[in-house]
């Protein structure tokens, strides 16, 4: 489907007026059940197709957490179907470290290079919204493909997805069902002397979360010389989990990585190199460290903790939450004996329980999916190299990787936002996204559509 430029300029457009709607629309996801309420924006993206004539179905597992399935019916029903699926909800903010409301989806400045600030911009209703324009643009022209296009706009991926792609992937299938998924995130430029590289998520961590109670014995605050303090171990745990350095595990994904990041020779070579990549990673460029950490390591991030009773009581339980990311290969076993490495001599007095464990998903870098996407991304930049690359937090594409569906994260980023930027956006202050951005990722869905059947 050719796009010309005045239609390029109104669908642009359309994705900008649509992604400050669901801004505005505040679905925040805290982690409970009753929080995200992505019935506001499920129904406003309903009713963005309402007259196109395709099949809308909304679902909601649990009061509020609505998602919207939309299928468009392809010529041949043997052929593969491709879903386009956009998460709805959004990570809770600190407005007061923000320059602008987080929740006023505004448009700032002009042209191309306008933004638009709010909570989600990056992280990703840009790339909901853009689908959502492109798939209506679609349905709008009448134009038919041999397979079924999907669109999947789904609660609670910011939490886990268990109000949302994990239940309907398991209970609503033969609506849901598809052969291909395009979700977040990818197209980072990264330009250098011999060309530029462009990343596609092709790959992600897994989760192995895990809660840990340490034991102490209770007593009065008054006198607490050689107590048994259950909270002075804790802090002593968290140092420990924090300090420890798991082993470095280099695969085709990590050096595809630095290999289109366009380091000097120096710090590539060490960054290659087992021995030498925990010293390196400090070398590099300040916005790509812990990045370049977290893809090379199984994480561990304590994060919550909870613990005594009242001011003049030493507590004899508390409880820490630690957000562990595993990389390919690893699982439970893994994960327990770093937990006891880290620990050492305090394991005695720590219970570990389990809060979640999924294990790390790929698809490969192959086949018609891939071949479509390349060209289409190489539309716009046409002598980029595209690389597969490996994200380091979860999305909803690993319930349909294991399916046997193929997944990749992408979308395409203006050359103002680099790698660093744009993880500095991510879940941070000053969420935002360039008009010019918005404009490249919703001609790309455009793109790929095009190429995936031809």
């Amino acid at each position: 489907m050719g796009t010309d430029e005045a239609t390029l300029d109104r669908l642009t457009n359309e994705t900008v007026e649509l992604l400050q709607s669901m801004i505005r629309n505040q679905c925040v996801n805290d982690g409970r059940a009753e929080s995200g309420q992505e019935e506001s924006s499920a129904r406003l993206l309903r009713d963005e197709l309402e007259g196109t004539g395709v099949d809308q179905q909304m679902y909601e597992p649990t009061p509020g957490r609505t998602s919207l399935i939309a299928r468009y019916p392809g010529t041949d029903p043997n052929a593969p179907a491709l879903c386009l699926m956009g998460h709805t909800d959004v990570v809770p903010v600190s407005p007061d470290g923000w320059d602008r409301d987080p929740f006023g989806g505004e448009l700032v400045g002009s042209g191309d290079d306008a933004e638009v600030w709010g909570r989600g911009a990056v992280d990703m209703l840009n790339l909901t919204s853009s689908m959502a324009v492109a798939f209506r643009h679609i349905l709008q022209s009448g134009k038919r493909y041999p397979g079924d296009i999907v669109y999947f706009a789904v609660a609670d991926e910011e939490a886990g997805g268990s109000h949302g792609a994990e239940v309907l992937v398991r209970d609503e299938w033969d609506s849901l069902h598809c052969d291909y998924v395009l979700t977040e995130f990818g197209g980072f430029a990264h330009h250098r002397p011999e060309g530029s590289t462009l990343l596609v998520t092709t790959a992600e961590k897994g989760v192995g979360w895990r809660r840990l109670k340490v034991k102490g014995t209770p007593g009065h605050g008054s006198a607490p010389l050689g107590a048994d303090s259950a909270l002075i171990k804790a802090a002593e745990v968290i140092r420990r989990i924090v300090e420890f350095e798991p082993k470095a595990q280099l695969d085709h994904l990590w050096e595809a990585k630095i290999e289109a990041l366009g380091l000097e020779p120096e710090l590539k070579a060490r960054l290659l190199d087992p021995g030498a990549v925990g010293e390196a990673i400090l070398a590099a460029p300040k916005g790509l460290r812990a990045n370049l950490h977290s893809c090379s390591h199984m994480s561990f991030s304590p994060n919550v903790i909870h613990g005594g009773v009242k001011t003049n009581v030493i507590p004899d339980v508390v409880e820490i939450d630690v957000d562990i990311r595993t990389l390919p290969g690893e699982g439970r076993d893994e994960v327990e004996a770093n937990l006891r490495l880290a620990l050492g001599d305090l394991m005695e007095d720590v219970e570990i329980e389990l809060l979640r464990d999924d294990v790390s998903t790929a698809s490969a870098a192959e086949g018609p999916l891939w071949n479509a996407l390349t060209d289409a991304m190489r539309v716009s930049y046409p002598e980029a190299a595209v690389i597969p690359s490996m994200v380091t937090g979860g999305t909803d594409s690993r319930f349909f990787r294991r399916r046997g569906v193929t997944a990749y994260g992408a979308g395409l980023l203006s050359p103002s936002i680099d790698f660093g930027q744009f993880f500095k956006r991510f879940h941070g202050h000053n969420e935002r996204i360039d008009v010019a951005s918005l404009r490249l990722t919703t001609k790309l869905w455009l793109d790929v559509v095009d190429r995936l059947w031809a």
